[in-house]
């Protein structure tokens, strides 16, 4: 029997459902013999219960007993039988569950049996008619996952109104109003999505390069504009320094002057002091010389003389005091701080005007804004009051009420600068303004009302504000150069021909378009008729 024995093959040790080695084998009524496991799982699968081999129908579940020869010969010859040219399952693959010692590659998963084959193991899935209805895919790892908790059947289903997973038993119970899909239809919207998110990954891609560029190309210029800064305020403080060494020089020179007038007092009044001791000593040698003498007569004749003394001033009513330098420090840095500041803002406006005049932007005038009495050139680069309003179609966009003009061209963000020349005008006002503001009433030209301009009339300028900034008119004032900072919210004005700051506008609040606005005034009895000509912006050092 011994003998028999060593000439089987490990095959007559396998099961049939499973191809392994045999596993707490036990034995059904019809006499074969598979892994407890393999045939618990089997029946719990089937509506009937038969044996996998001979089909033969029990009418209830037989019950089960370890075939303990059949255990003992198989635990003999387990370590004989080898599946051979199968690969071995590394880390990055799905292992066989069904395999033990070495586990094998697993090529294919069962979603009924919620278990991994490899080529052996996945023969009854081939051969065995129940078997060959399961549901085989790639090989995954935790099938498990794939198993409603609650029913404990396969997740082959999708509820759209709550997104989530479920199987067939969950959409009749919690899930039965809900809007449930099978899975692969699921798949194919959710791919279709997918597709689409794949085509718009590049464009996105793309574009965050470009926006990658442009924060290095703004680094870049940040740094430029920075060097320019430093070299502007290198210029300045230069030259304030030049400034503070001259006003250090005078302030010596001040202070040296009053001692030397000091020094000449005193060495005066020293002088005459030592004239009046000289003499008062001649006087009082001959006063001495005199009262040695015995001749009545002579002593008579000499005394008249002698009798007052060498005419002396009254030394009481002279003050010696030392020269007093209080207040003249802080006058001096007085002045000096005003020269400084005088200084230091004429080259920080003529810096800044240099900066703010590379956003010069080419603006024309809009015909359909300007105000009825107003006349515009041909190309849109000047103005003036005609004196004789006319009769024009109603235009939304038409200023009704002041003599103003827009220009065509308007800017929701960044830098922009432009020129106006006002030479020869008597009143005028330039500026900018939001594109809804009141066109047609009488209203405050001021930021509250989305207005920021600068208003030119007698001998000084206003900035219309809560309150109103006044400022003279400077003279010979000829071009006047606005810039916006749309992003920071700044509005500045300059006199460009002296290349000064006139007023600036901080802290303002840019929610719309800003349009350029032109207002030339009226024309007042003859005079105030030169017109407002934009022009082009001269860039000199």
């Amino acid at each position: 029997m011994a003998a028999a024995n060593t000439c089987w093959s490990g095959e007559n040790f396998s099961c049939s459902i499973c191809l392994d080695e045999f596993r707490s084998p036990v034995s059904t009524p019809c006499g074969h013999n598979f892994c407890r496991t393999c045939i618990t799982k089997f029946w719990d699968e089937q509506v009937q219960y038969k044996c996998p081999l001979c089909n033969e129908l029990f009418h209830t579940r037989p019950g089960l007993r370890v075939n303990t020869l059949l255990s003992e010969m198989a635990a003999q010859i387990k370590t004989s039988v080898r599946v051979k040219e199968q690969p071995f399952v590394d880390s990055a693959e799905v292992p066989c569950d069904v395999c033990t010692g070495t586990q094998l590659k697993a090529v294919k998963s069962c979603l009924m049996c919620l278990i991994s084959y490899c080529q052996t193991h996945l023969e009854p899935h081939q051969r065995v008619a129940g078997l060959k209805k399961h549901v085989l895919v790639e090989p995954m790892d935790r099938l498990e996952d794939r198993m409603c908790r609650k029913h404990d059947r396969l997740l082959e289903l999708f509820c759209q109104t709550e997104q989530v997973f479920v199987c067939q038993f969950c959409t009749e119970a919690d899930h039965r109003s809900h809007r449930v899909v099978p899975l692969r239809e699921e798949y194919e919207v959710k791919m279709a999505q997918l597709g689409k998110i794949e085509a718009e990954i590049p464009q996105m891609i793309q574009e965050r390069k470009q926006r990658i560029k442009e924060i290095k190309d703004a680094v870049e210029l940040g740094k430029k504009d920075a060097d320019r800064e430093i070299a502007d305020g290198i210029q300045v403080f230069t030259a304030l320094m030049r400034c503070i060494v001259k006003w250090q020089d005078d302030f010596n020179q001040t202070v040296q002057e009053k001692l030397k007038i000091t020094e000449k007092r005193f060495e005066d009044l020293i002088k005459e002091l030592e004239q009046e001791i000289e003499d008062l000593t001649n006087r009082s040698s001959e006063v001495k010389l005199l009262s040695h003498t015995k001749d009545h007569l002579y002593f008579l004749q000499a005394f008249r003389p002698l009798k007052n003394p060498p005419p002396t001033r009254d030394w009481t009513t002279v003050e010696v005091r030392p020269p007093s330098y209080v207040g003249t420090l802080r006058r001096s840095l007085d002045q000096l701080g005003e020269a400084l500041n005088m200084e230091g803002k004429k080259r920080c406006d003529a810096a800044e005007l240099k900066k703010v005049q590379q956003y010069e932007v080419d603006v024309t005038l809009d015909p359909d804004t300007a105000y009825p009495g107003l006349i515009l050139s041909a190309d849109g680069k000047q103005v003036h009051d005609g004196g004789v309003r006319k009769k024009l179609k109603n235009n939304p966009k038409r200023f009704t009420y002041y003599p103003r003009v827009l220009t065509r061209q308007s800017f929701s963000s960044g830098r922009f600068y432009f020129e106006v020349q006002v030479k020869d005008k008597t009143a005028w006002r330039l500026g900018v303004a939001r594109e809804s503001i009141d066109r047609k009433y009488a209203i405050k030209t001021t930021p509250e009302m989305s207005y920021w301009t600068l208003h030119s009339y007698g001998d000084e300028m206003v900035f219309n504000d809560d309150p109103d900034v006044h400022r003279p008119l400077r003279a010979k004032l000829q071009k006047v150069g606005v810039f916006v900072d749309y992003d920071e919210g700044v509005v500045s004005f300059y006199d460009v021909e002296a290349r000064v700051n006139l007023c600036s506008a901080i802290g303002c609040t840019f929610s719309e378009p800003l349009y350029p606005m032109l207002g030339p005034g009226l024309i007042e009895g003859g005079a105030n008729s030169a017109p407002l000509i934009i022009s082009p912006v001269n860039q000199t050092d």
